[in-house]
């Protein structure tokens, strides 16, 4: 009777070690997965140009070197590009990371203040017609951004702003629907005893705003910045559409560039890998830093 009862007890931990193994080797195989092209970009940045199609098949960097991060820096004469089977074509990449660096920068600004206030209004005052405006307003997240290239790029042509870096700003730099959905739904959880209080002391909305609501608020909008920040950065189709000038084009659109020119017949793979390292870069450190806090805020705003 024991021996038959320690079975049946023993029975439901082996299958439970059984289930915890395959989900370990599941989760082990994602992370492979995800992991993997990044190991290769790395291991493509660091080879010859000449050595990959012999080596195509190896896990190692082919006949290691630095050249491919040397060229993309402007570090290496044309000599010594070609001579690792670079295309010798340049890649202004100072210049290209200064203006990615603007537009990220100028769009998240811009999207954090005015997001910021649009759900403010939507969230904390009461006027009328606000929950039908904010469902017409909500209803553009269904919209695809492809259907409203044309229209923005004809609004930025009658502006003059074609291979401006502000008119690769320009249609999002006030706001996005998914940017003021985000905040107003952290709004809505801080208690209206916090306005009521802040009134009856002879505070005005506006310097609720800045001086109660917005202060508490401080991880959504962190997090809101890094998505936009990621967002903007990684952007390819807008800036290609509006920026064709050197003073204009941004980091990936000049990457799109960099892959065409090639005076010997094939692509410089190792310095294009290269330089797409160093291009995200930025992006990999920014959500090593604040990854936890932005899965937290967008649990905590009710996002799912």
């Amino acid at each position: 009777m024991a021996t038959t009862m320690d079975v049946q007890l023993r029975r439901p931990r082996s299958r439970v070690k059984v289930g915890r193994i395959a989900a370990w080797a599941l989760l082990v195989l994602m992370i492979l997965v995800t992991v993997l092209p990044f190991l290769w970009m790395l291991r493509t940045a660091l080879s010859n140009n000449r050595a990959l199609a012999a080596n195509s098949f190896s896990l190692l960097p082919a006949d290691f070197t630095l050249g491919p991060f040397k060229r993309v820096l402007g570090l290496a004469t044309p000599e010594e590009a070609l001579a690792e089977g670079g295309s010798g074509a340049s890649l202004n990449f100072w210049l290209y990371l200064r203006n990615s660096t603007i537009v990220a920068l100028g769009v998240t600004t811009g999207q954090l203040i005015f997001s910021s206030m649009a759900a403010y209004a939507f969230s904390r005052l009461r006027w009328r017609g606000r929950d039908v405006v904010f469902f017409v307003f909500l209803s553009a997240l269904m919209v695809p951004p492809i259907f409203t290239s044309l229209p923005n790029f004809l609004t930025v042509k009658s502006l003059g702003l074609l291979n401006t870096l502000p008119g690769i700003m320009l249609p999002t730099l006030f706001m996005t629907p998914f940017a003021v959905f985000f905040m107003r739904q952290f709004f809505l959880g801080i208690p209206r005893e916090i306005d009521e209080a802040a009134m009856i002391d002879g505070a005005r909305p506006f310097r609720i705003f800045f001086r109660i609501i917005l202060p508490m608020s401080a991880a959504p909008v962190t997090t809101l910045g890094l998505l936009t920040f990621i967002t903007v950065w990684n952007d390819y189709f807008w800036p290609l559409l509006v920026g064709r000038t050197d003073g204009s084009r941004v980091l990936t659109v000049a990457l799109g560039v960099f892959r065409s020119q090639t005076p010997q017949g094939s692509p410089d793979w190792a310095g294009l890998m290269a330089a797409s390292l160093i291009a995200a870069l930025p992006i990999v450190l920014l959500f090593i830093a604040f990854g936890k806090r932005v899965v937290n805020s967008i649990g905590f705003s009710g996002i799912k």
